[in-house]
């Protein structure tokens, strides 16, 4: 299949190098201590915040940090297809723990000794990149719930396809067996705090592939930086009135 036309054009319309739209939301849960719904193309995710709050297992406490426990799931209309996916299956709970690391390493744990923090994220609408888009929307949602981070985590994927390196991989591109890296980036640090890859490159190509994820992860934060100026601006606005 050619998943890069003659004209240098993707299936979607898009360039090699060109990420699909972004689109994010703060405040979309009111009962939530921070939530948000965070869009990358047609991939579209929900996460919501608690926290920190009192340990509900006192087995789990940790006395000088606290504790993260994230959730992932995936709504059954997520899909066009029509199977139920079991709760709790491998590859949710694969993701929640990744998202969990993702997001321990950039929350400042030991401001909450003995307390915890739940993350729940959910797929509404998925489209390929949905890990990418739940740790976005989890950063979104910690921010809105006031918790100190040492940077905004981010995160997105670029694949190798027809010999050429694409940017911020759709579900046909993804589904089509080729590698692809998923970065997670803490990205005025310069830190890399993720990097999954499912299969071999040569060297020189994987650091091409790796450079345009970390590229992305770099373009998300500079919007997710921009949704929050904007929120603190209105939050601003209605305090003055």
């Amino acid at each position: 299949m050619e998943f890069v036309s003659p004209e240098g054009l993707r299936l979607d319309g898009r360039r090699p190098l060109e990420m699909r739209q972004l689109r994010a939301e703060i405040g979309s849960i009111s009962k939530a201590d921070g939530s948000a719904v965070f869009e990358m193309g047609n991939t579209k995710v929900i996460a919501a915040v608690y926290g920190p709050r009192e340990v509900e297992n006192k087995s789990q406490q940790i006395s000088d940090k606290a504790l993260v426990r994230c959730e992932y799931t995936m709504a059954n209309f997520s899909t066009g297809d029509r199977v139920r996916k079991p709760k709790g299956d491998r590859r949710s709970t694969e993701i929640s723990m990744v998202i969990r690391q993702t997001m321990e390493s950039c929350i400042l744990l030991e401001k909450f000794p003995g307390s915890q923090i739940d993350i729940f994220v959910q797929v509404l609408q998925a489209d390929g990149g949905t890990r990418s888009a739940c740790i976005n929307a989890a950063t979104l949602a910690l921010a809105d719930a006031g918790i100190p981070m040492r940077d905004l985590v981010t995160s997105c994927s670029a694949g190798y396809l027809n010999s050429t390196p694409l940017l911020d991989l759709n579900y046909v591109e993804d589904s089509a067996g080729g590698p692809d890296v998923t970065v997670g980036l803490l990205s005025k640090m310069d830190k890399v705090t993720l990097l999954q890859m499912d299969s071999k490159l040569p060297i020189d190509i994987f650091e091409n592939v790796m450079q345009l994820a970390i590229e992305g992860c770099k373009a998300v934060a500079n919007y997710i930086r921009e949704i929050l100026l904007e929120n603190t601006k209105q939050l601003e606005y209605r305090r003055g009135k």
